[in-house]
């Protein structure tokens, strides 16, 4: 499985040779810098680009292109490398890679296994950038995903990476993979230019140079490119060339050539005029986006909007994600030119150490900084985009709190998924994004009525905090209600005690659910009845006969509510409580605790796969979610109504009365 990273994330690699794929979308030259330890490059001879394609164990593709492959050797490395960072610097006209799309680079095996990827976003001015890096740790390789960006171009890049001289040994590169620009004057007549050396030649063509006749006829008729056709002779042979005799003097050609140049091919009258300077008229800085609700792909707008949001998820997850990756990199590094810094006896004496400890310290500010600059303009563009969303989300994904509640009907088909709260991270705790869980149900609930570890339990007794669990088990049941069309969806209470009488009298009083089953004969009543449903539609599907269930069965999905658990339950109902977990969900029963584990810790280990079944939800604010994809730790927040609301009875009454068919 490739692992995508984000910025300053590595990644261990399990091969030595591998391939380096680049996707710019625009022409960039790739090269590779080898360094030591300390991450310091030698000199010019220790990197590897168009005009010196390769080095031990390295690779690189001669010319400037939008795709490059680059080949990595880590076992025919030099003992002294440690380092080998990935470089791409933009040519062809442009200026900054925030003008372009996103590169793309990956690191694949050699069997075309990708091990790992990295999309480089936050770009702006950069025109320069180390894309990876692929570093030695303890004898292991792994590989960093970089994305440092240079807006002072390659010259910057490479006097960053220690190199003397850097502004000429730009030039130098990108001149290898960009050919000179043929002058269209005049020349005076003389006689022609001897051919060049091949050492001249291999030196100056590159792949994006070379171009081949075309002897059909079609060749005759095509229009010729904008672009001057410049051929240009292939690599010779090792052997020594024939000498060329001197021509005799010819006149000068109608396109003009200049002594010692390549020949320009292209039509006189179809000459396109030169490009403007870069330097000299700059882009523009492009304004971020203006969010737009629903602007994701889908069907539908439901289908959309559900997109969006879970874009915004994994928007958000990123950028927090690179944003603390980036800080993790910082005070790593710190620590390390610190420990140099101590280590180094010499620089005792007048001061150096502290300067030295000044200057780390310093950089890290900065590196934090410019990484908290990118977090902030990230989420201000997601708290814009969740100000346009929230107000357009339909019933199923919209709060309690919004207008569309108040104009309710009941729909016609089933929505792709519900509300069930709210998500957010600790960078920015006003910026919600909607938990949306798709339906039907892949797994039941369980509303967490203990205290766990969530410090805004803590300030609660043990009866408010029952009693809000109930009230959020309450409003989710309303929440999958009101999703499904008239009929299609039932809901049974359990309450052995009935203590929670006065929060189930929305949906008991309303008609939405049936009274709750009481004492331990009611439990084993409900949970007999649910089980054998369960046993019955699972034969018929097993057994193709799905069309010979009894005629009077209920077709609809079955939400069964338990509250104080284990109260009433017996050994044989714990049993059947299990069983519903497990098997209910692919049948259409579903299952949505309120209980506190600590009251079933007589159970021992035997509940614990019930518990890791469910998912977990809380009547308050905790960070108990963690997603797979990047670990963090998102604060969830319960879906609560309004003070003093009525919405929930009047969407349960309209959803009872159009179950048995009556009008408001």
């Amino acid at each position: 499985m490739t692992a995508e990273l984000v910025r300053g994330q590595n990644h261990p690699l399990p091969e030595t040779r591998l391939e380096i794929r680049v996707s710019a979308g625009h022409p960039v030259l790739a090269g590779a810098a080898l360094g030591d330890e300390q991450g310091r490059v030698a000199g010019a001879e220790w990197i590897a680009h168009p005009g010196a394609a390769s080095l031990p164990g390295v690779d690189v593709p001669g010319g400037a292109a939008g795709d490059h492959r680059l080949a990595v050797d880590l076992d025919a490395l030099p003992d002294a490398v440690h380092r080998v960072s990935v470089l791409l610097a933009l040519t062809g006209g442009a200026v900054r890679f925030g003008a372009l799309a996103a590169p793309f680079v990956a690191v694949a095996g050699p069997d075309g296994t990708e091990i790992a990827s990295y999309t480089i976003t936050g770009l702006d001015t950069e025109s320069a950038l180390v894309a990876l890096e692929l570093y030695r740790r303890q004898g292991a390789w792994k590989v960093r995903a970089m994305g440092q960006g240079y807006a002072g171009g390659l010259a910057a890049l490479l006097a960053d990476q220690g190199l003397e001289r850097p502004a000429d040994l730009a030039a130098a590169i990108l001149a290898t993979a960009s050919p000179a620009p043929v002058p269209t004057g005049p020349v005076p007549t003389g006689p022609a230019p001897a051919a060049p050396a091949p050492a001249d030649l291999s030196s100056a063509a590159s792949p994006a140079a070379v171009s081949s006749a075309d002897p059909s006829p079609a060749a005759s008729s095509r229009v010729p490119e904008p672009e001057p056709v410049r051929h240009t002779a292939p690599d010779p042979a090792p052997a020594a060339p024939a000498a060329v005799p001197d021509p005799a003097p010819a006149p000068t050609p109608a396109t003009g050539t200049t002594v010692g140049g390549p020949v320009d091919y292209s039509h006189p009258r179809r000459r396109t005029a030169p490009a403007a300077d870069p330097a000299s008229a700059p882009e523009p800085r492009q304004a971020p986006p203006v969010p737009v609700a629903g602007d994701a792909t889908g069907w539908s707008m439901d289908e959309r909007l559900y997109n969006q949001v879970w874009g915004m998820f994994e928007d958000l997850a990123r950028t927090a994600a690179a944003y603390r990756s980036a800080c993790d990199f910082a005070e790593s590094r710190l620590d390390r030119e610190l420990d140099e810094a101590l280590t180094d006896y010499r620089a005792r004496a007048g001061g150096a150490n502290d300067a030295a400890r000044a200057a780390a310290r310093a950089r890290r500010d900065e590196l934090v900084e410019r990484a908290r600059a990118v977090l902030d303009r990230d989420l201000a563009q997601l708290a814009a985009e969740s100000e346009v969303v929230e107000p357009a989300l339909p019933v199923a994904y919209a709060r309690w709190d919004s207008p569309v509640w108040h104009a309710y009907r009941v729909p016609a088909e089933e929505p792709m998924a519900v509300r069930l709260g709210d998500l957010h991270l600790p960078e920015r705790t006003d910026l919600r994004i909607p938990m949306l869980v798709r339906l039907p149900l892949e797994r039941g609930l369980w509303v967490d009525s203990g205290r766990g570890h969530s410090e805004a339990a803590g300030f609660l007794d043990e009866a408010e905090l029952r009693r809000l669990a109930l009230d959020c088990a309450v409003a989710h049941a309303a929440r999958l209600l009101a999703a499904y069309p008239a009929g299609d969806f039932t809901v049974h209470l359990i309450d052995p005690a009935g203590a929670g009488a006065t929060a189930l009298a929305p949906l008991v009083e309303t008609g939405a659910a049936a009274p709750p089953a009481r004492g331990a004969a009611g439990v084993s009543a409900v949970l007999e009845q649910l089980t054998e449903r369960v046993d019955l539609l699972q034969m018929a599907l097993r057994g193709g006969a799905a069309d010979a269930l009894p005629p009077g069965l209920d077709t609809a999905r079955q939400l069964l509510i338990v509250h104080d658990f284990p109260h009433g339950f017996d050994d044989r109902a714990v049993t059947r409580l299990r069983y519903l977990a497990d098997e209910g969900p692919s049948v259409g029963v579903h299952l949505l605790m309120v209980a506190a584990r600590e009251d079933a810790a007589a159970y021992g280990p035997l509940l614990d796969p019930l518990w890791r079944s469910l998912l977990r939800l809380t009547p308050v604010p905790d960070d108990h979610l963690a997603d797979p994809w990047v670990g963090h730790a998102w604060s969830y927040e319960p879906p609560l109504l309004p003070p003093g609301s009525g919405i929930l009875r009047q969407v349960l009454g309209q959803v009872a009365a159009a179950r048995h068919g009556k009008q408001l």
